[in-house]
């Protein structure tokens, strides 16, 4: 690897290998909105590529709002930065839902799967837990239905980081952000959080002990007690 960063990368799948090394490189240098990535024809050059796969790699960026790409020359050369690429993952199952392309109950089903994945292979593996006992007490100090939301996100997220699949925590955050307003009206119609708490309680405690199938059941009953009404549709 030469100074620069960037590595040559494999002649197979061209494309998606560049595509991949852009967002490496943005996650790893820390880039936020408003960077500017290297031209295209310095990009091609330091990855050992042709042009016309760095263009389409940029391509797919662009569609997903992660980049917008600028034609000029020297430092105003290259793309710039518009989003996190899993800000656009956000933003990309935001619109779903509000295109009611996506159901909630699809949103949900889809959460409860990835998250009994996740809780029992942190419990396996006897993650560190303390980001899920720092959000359990934040959650402890809420003072609005927001306020709760934001450590409960923090806890669920908690889990899935805990699980060691990138993807799955990747998923985890944009799922739990694209349905943000719908969990603040879910605890709002609860009004006592204590069952919440209890649940997320037993939830850590399963995954310290290291006891996947205890972890996987309390992830479903904590589910099935936030969204009473789409358990109900589900069991019937």
């Amino acid at each position: 690897m030469d100074d620069t960063g960037w590595r040559p990368v494999k002649r197979t799948r061209t494309f998606e290998d560049v595509l991949a090394q852009i967002e490496r490189r943005i996650a790893e240098d820390g880039l936020t909105v408003g960077d500017r990535l290297p031209a295209e024809r310095q990009l091609a050059e330091q990855l050992g590529v042709s042009r016309s796969s760095v263009r389409e790699a940029m391509r797919v960026l662009e569609t997903l709002g992660v980049v917008s790409s600028q034609v000029g020359r020297g430092p105003d050369a290259g793309a710039v930065l518009t989003s996190r690429p899993d800000t656009a993952l956000t933003d990309l199952l935001r619109l779903h839902l509000g295109l009611a392309s996506l159901e909630m109950r699809e949103v949900i089903d889809t959460r409860h799967m990835i998250e009994q994945w996740a809780a029992a292979h942190a419990a396996a593996a006897r993650a560190d837990t303390s980001a899920l006992a720092a959000a359990l007490s934040g959650m402890d100090g809420a003072k609005s239905a927001e306020e709760f939301v934001e450590h409960d996100i923090a806890f669920h997220c908690a889990i899935a980081d805990a699980s060691g699949n990138r993807l799955i925590a990747a998923i985890m955050r944009s799922l739990r952000d694209s349905m943000r307003r719908y969990s603040v009206e879910a605890v709002q119609r609860l009004g006592d959080t204590s069952i919440l708490r209890a649940d997320h309680v037993r939830i850590l405690g399963a995954i310290d002990r290291g006891e996947p199938d205890e972890a996987t059941l309390a992830v479903s009953d904590h589910l099935a007690h936030a969204y009473p009404s789409l358990f109900d549709e589900l069991d019937h």
